[in-house]
């Protein structure tokens, strides 16, 4: 370990909590890594430990267990990666459209990044057991949140639906994960942006059409 410009004493009670910080994060670096690159199920305790440079004794006391580790994994990825995509298409200016369809070129940037292993939660899912509610409860919650975004936007825009048009916006989005992890092609998500143009354009036309008939009245 570095050596810092400060001895800590080792009789108080804060003893050790820097150190346990540090090990935390190695660890969920680690096992993010690990788990999105070759499974959950495949990667064991012993490799997550490796990577991190921690002891098996450090990851036991700080998540008590692997399927503990899993769900840390879960949350902490969901967190990061709803602040991001949240966050690329609310940045800049523009209306509700111009914001949905940032999407795809912020997906795009993700599939082109070379630890673009494909959603954790999709891949969490897909490689247990279809009937445990465990990690499926995760990325519900997940799903949930980006979800609700995308309708509050597509309200904005003008659909007389947006639970919908988030829905069908959803699954373009979950179809072009899944396509690009496959293919390894950022490409996918130009085709998905193409998909979803027109149900952005039908809705905003529906805003228009709807603005002219008040305005006649």
């Amino acid at each position: 370990m570095a050596k810092t410009s400060s001895k800590k004493n080792a009789n108080s009670p804060h003893a050790g909590a820097g150190d346990d910080e540090s090990a935390r994060g190695r660890l969920l670096s680690a096992a993010t890594h690990l788990f999105c690159k070759n499974g959950i199920n495949a990667t064991g305790i012993d490799a997550i430990i490796e990577e991190a440079g921690t002891a098996k004794t450090t990851l036991y006391k700080l998540f008590g267990s692997k399927t503990n580790l899993v769900n840390a994994v879960l949350e902490s990825e969901g967190k990061q990666w709803r602040e991001w995509f949240i966050g690329a298409m609310e940045q800049g200016s523009g209306d509700a459209q111009a914001k949905l369809t940032r999407i795809f070129p912020a997906l795009k940037s993700w599939f082109a990044e070379e630890r673009f292993y494909g959603c954790p939660f999709i891949n969490a899912v897909g490689e247990h057991d279809k009937d445990a509610k465990q990690f499926r409860n995760i990325a519900l919650k997940h799903k949930k949140i980006v979800l609700g975004h995308i309708e509050k936007l597509a309200g904005e825009l003008g659909s007389t639906e947006p639970a919908v048009l988030a829905h069908q916006l959803g699954l373009i989005i979950d179809g072009a994960i899944v396509a690009a992890m496959i293919s390894r092609d950022p490409g996918v998500a130009d085709t998905a942006a193409l998909t979803a143009g027109p149900l952005l354009g039908q809705s905003k036309a529906k805003k228009k059409r709807a603005a002219e008939q008040l305005e006649a009245v």
